[in-house]
């Protein structure tokens, strides 16, 4: 068991030592950004302990994907694939638990550490035997096989939407499509294969605006009954309504930017800071943009003509 956490931090430093930063630096970075994200979501919103605690579970769902604890299984036995879950679990919670023990939310903080010990004892398929109907093309395939696994965040968006207006609570209704944001957001984590790109007969300015605009087309279908539901009810607030959507189409852009400024590889820490502090200061948006734009080009030309 302790070899396999001395694998993890082999290749956790090999990845950073691969964006050309120091481990220790990289890992200063990461803290620092995290907390500085954390200070400005509290800072915006009353509800910033609920997206705490599901962003830390949603991180660890990953972990408790089904073929990645049978892998754990038959390599180290039912009992030690159990403690390397709880500590894995453990760890990542750690950052989460903390923000919320520091901000004087003890019970949700409880709740947090419950649940994480929880999901470690359990696993999940990430695929499912039949067809989600969505409301995309299959050209996009990001949102056709993204909207299909996180399905189930949409009704509790909408409900959060719903209880938003009943209670005349607009921060909720505001939290509510940008946690349909942020879902968009996951479908552009993971790189497609070369493959996948090489087929476009596409130049890469052309290919890159396909790609931004239908993931603002179909981010806006998402968002879209969240958003004029908003604008019915709270009309006097349509310039903060729009200004919150607006960002959350700028950080849908920055991320496919990002993703394909790294291509064929994944984001790494360079990238993921500078989102970071895009997190913490919007405005950075319009400087990353076009620089992950440039870097997206350049790394999209020896699959693509021009």
């Amino acid at each position: 068991m302790i070899d396999y956490f001395e694998l993890q931090y082999v290749l956790t430093n090999r990845k950073i030592k691969e964006a050309r930063i120091n481990p220790f630096l990289g890992y200063v970075l990461g803290l620092t950004a995290f907390v500085l994200l954390s200070e400005y979501i509290f800072h915006k919103t009353e509800f910033a302990k609920y997206l705490v605690i599901l962003t830390c579970l949603s991180l660890q769902l990953k972990l408790s994907e089904k073929n990645r604890t049978d892998f754990l299984l038959s390599t180290f036995g039912d009992i030690t694939k159990m403690k390397i879950r709880i500590i894995e679990n453990f760890i990542f919670c750690i950052p989460f638990v903390s923000i919320l023990i520091y901000k004087s939310f003890f019970f949700e903080a409880s709740i947090l550490f419950l649940s994480s010990s929880i999901l470690a004892l359990v696993s999940f398929h990430t695929s499912i035997n039949f067809t989600i109907p969505t409301p995309f093309s299959k050209s996009p395939f990001e949102f056709s096989t993204g909207f299909r696994k996180t399905v189930f965040l949409m009704p509790v968006a909408y409900a959060l939407t719903v209880i938003a207006i009943n209670v005349d609570n607009l921060n909720l209704g505001i939290f509510a499509f940008l946690l349909v944001f942020l879902t968009s957001l996951s479908y552009y984590h993971k790189p497609e294969q070369e493959y996948y790109v090489w087929i476009f007969a596409e130049t890469p300015k052309r290919f890159l605006k396909n790609k931004v605009f239908n993931a603002i087309r179909n981010a806006s279908i998402l968002v879209a009954p969240i958003v004029i539901s908003l604008l019915i009810f709270y009309p006097n607030e349509f310039e903060l309504i729009l200004l919150f959507f607006i960002i959350g189409l700028l950080f849908l852009c920055t991320i496919i930017l990002a993703k394909y400024s790294a291509y064929p590889g994944e984001m790494n820490i360079p990238e993921g800071i500078l989102i970071a502090f895009s997190l913490y200061f919007p405005p950075l948006l319009l400087a990353n943009i076009p620089f992950f734009y440039s870097k997206s080009i350049n790394k999209l030309k020896y699959l693509l003509n021009d």
